[in-house]
């Protein structure tokens, strides 16, 4: 399954594609598409739009996985994430191609084990991951293959479309023969997330 997974941000928009095959998970390409603030919002958006749109069009992912928006104290920061989070879905409506959304503590949860770990601890994990010479950056790449990686290990293959509603029925497994040890660790703390209510906003 390739994924193409998008950290959405206005200044910085992380895009990341990666090949998952069983447990192995490979990196096909990174890049952050970067727009300036003193540009027009709309035309920035037409900027990322168009390197999304460019990157689907390049590397073919069977599914893109964006990391969903919460609430945050900064507002004119979550409308333009919101925003660009927008651009991205409809981008894959208009390849047609599923769609994942995942939380930021589930992200974090799969690739770490830890559904509060810190931003350089998933910079970490996602160089281990992909068996890099070093830690993606800047830290939205990083973020934005996490949340590709996110969703090849859930398992959004099977259907890819209800990974956005989350719930109880998407949670993950936590036996079975063909988990990795990380897979087993990031379902138990995803679990407990869930059990005690604890998703970090971005």
């Amino acid at each position: 399954m390739r994924v193409l997974g998008v950290d959405p941000g206005m200044t910085r928009c992380g895009i990341g594609v990666v090949d998952a095959r069983g447990r192995q998970v490979t990196i096909v390409a990174v890049d952050v598409a970067h727009t300036k603030p003193e540009i027009a919002p709309h035309q920035r958006l037409l900027m990322i739009s168009n390197a999304i749109e460019e990157a689907i069009r390049l590397y073919r992912p069977e599914v893109v996985a964006i990391e969903r928006v919460f609430a945050q104290e900064n507002v004119r920061s979550v409308t333009g994430t919101a925003q660009v989070a927008g651009i991205a879905m409809l981008a894959a409506a208009k390849a047609s191609l599923p769609l994942g959304m995942h939380t930021p503590s589930e992200v974090k949860a799969a690739v770490t084990g830890n559904g509060r770990a810190e931003k350089a601890q998933v910079q970490l994990m996602v160089q281990r991951i992909l068996r890099l010479d070093a830690p993606p950056r800047p830290k939205d790449a990083a973020d934005a293959l996490a949340v590709a990686i996110c969703h090849a290990w859930r398992g959004g293959a099977t259907h890819p479309d209800r990974s956005q509603h989350g719930g109880a029925g998407m949670l993950p497994r936590v036996e079975g023969n063909d988990l990795t040890p990380a897979q087993r660790m990031w379902a138990n703390a995803e679990r407990l997330s869930r059990r005690h209510g604890a998703v970090e906003p971005k």
